[in-house]
């Protein structure tokens, strides 16, 4: 009797984890920091990452940030989902070479992930990029929005949207890398302002049309969850409570004021790297994936333990000298459920 009643208990144990593990999708951000090639592009400035260059970013080292960046990638969403991530945004990629030689390695390449990434006009050849599983994620269309931040500006990256469908059901997905603080917080705000409006009027569109549209936006922002570029121009409300028909919800404002960052910069954290989805995903009564949690992915592993920035996300490149790292941010995931 014993022995039945243990055989029953693990069955049914099984079955519920596994009943969970189907329930849950994991979608995530992350910059890759300076994830370039080693070959020397003619009309973008990235000889820096050149063999040559001051980074001696020769085929040795790309090879281990390959390494090091899948084994992270690899890592995101498992907790909860054996598939790890349905989709993952991604900031400092060059080009499709980077990005195939990361689908491709070891501990990819068994997940057979596909990618989206175009040719921007940043003037170092970095973009966004977008990673997907296709037996979760069907890419319909995917397009590059120009950001145009006037005349006499440097260009910035464009932003990358995906139309698809999600375990079957459609999507609309904003990848951005908005402008940097150089210059100062204050000085620059004008630029993410004007970035942050590229995706707002696509998604105001959007939501004219139907109110309960399902839409991601995600990226490097270059601001906090709490900056104008967020919480005013995207409208992107902290509390689920507070989001309406047509608006957005982010998670990670409670993330920031409870002090926890994706980033370090003189000791004090910043949470850039942030994943916002529209009421869609947040009203209880709507049908399909729906939010459940989300994570800054910051495994001990990840973290740097001695010296300067001890503490910080360990980052590929420490005063120019290849460090061994991953990145100078940490991921961040949301997970689904239906």
């Amino acid at each position: 009797m014993k022995k039945l009643l243990f055989l029953l208990f693990a069955c049914c144990l099984t079955k519920s984890m596994f009943s969970q593990d189907r329930t849950y999708t994991a979608i995530a951000f992350y910059n890759l920091e300076n994830f370039f090639d080693t070959i020397n592009n003619p009309n973008k400035l990235d000889d820096d990452f050149t063999p040559n260059g001051p980074y001696a970013n020769s085929s040795s080292v790309f090879n281990k940030k390959v390494t090091n960046l899948s084994t992270v990638i690899s890592l995101l969403g498992t907790d909860k989902s054996s598939e790890g991530i349905a989709f993952m945004g991604c900031a400092e990629v060059e080009n499709e070479t980077v990005l195939k030689a990361l689908v491709s390695s070891p501990k990819l390449r068994d997940r057979h992930y596909k990618f989206v990434i175009f040719d921007g006009p940043d003037e170092r050849g970095i973009n966004c990029g977008f990673i997907y599983n296709p037996k979760l994620f069907k890419v319909l269309e995917a397009k590059s929005l120009t950001v145009n931040l006037g005349v006499g500006e440097r260009p910035t990256r464009d932003v990358l949207y995906v139309i698809g469908k999600l375990n079957g059901e459609v999507v609309h997905i904003f990848v951005n890398h908005w402008p940097s603080r150089s210059g100062g917080e204050s000085a620059s705000r004008p630029k993410r302002n004007l970035a942050a409006g590229v995706s707002k009027k696509v998604i105001d569109s959007l939501m004219k049309v139907d109110p309960m549209t399902k839409v991601v936006v995600m990226g490097d922002l270059n601001d906090d969850p709490t900056n104008e570029s967020v919480a005013k121009i995207l409208g992107a409300k902290g509390k689920v409570e507070d989001v309406k028909k047509g608006e957005l919800f982010n998670p990670w404002v409670s993330f920031y004021k409870k002090g926890l960052g994706t980033l370090a910069y003189q000791d004090s954290w910043s949470l850039f790297d942030q994943i916002m989805i529209s009421y869609g995903f947040v009203n209880s009564t709507g049908s399909g994936a729906h939010y459940k949690e989300a994570e800054v992915f910051n495994r001990n592993f990840m973290v740097e333990k001695d010296g300067q920035y001890k503490g910080y996300p360990k980052r590929s490149y420490s005063n120019a000298t290849w460090n061994d790292g991953y990145s100078d941010h940490f991921p961040t995931v949301i997970f689904l459920t239906n």
